[in-house]
């Protein structure tokens, strides 16, 4: 998995923002205290892509309305 540098203007926070926290919660639920689960880069990146998956899918939002974010996305672009 690669990752890309960032690409915002010098000083503007508002275009990472999101990614940060995204991240956060990445690290904050699945990291954090976890960090002797990893046998190898390969495991770690399939715990990222099922965390992915699950943020997506599964994990309801108070932000959100109680909806999930791929339900929030297609009531929020109608």
């Amino acid at each position: 998995m690669e990752s890309l540098k960032a690409m915002s203007r010098k000083s503007n926070y508002l275009d990472n923002g999101r990614i940060k926290g995204f991240f956060g919660v990445l690290k904050r639920e699945m990291v954090y205290g976890f960090e002797i689960q990893f046998k190898n880069l390969n495991e770690l990146k399939k715990a990222i892509n099922k965390h992915i998956s699950n943020y997506n899918k599964l994990r309801s939002s108070a932000k959100l309305k109680g909806l999930i974010p791929i339900e929030y996305r297609k009531i929020s672009s109608q």
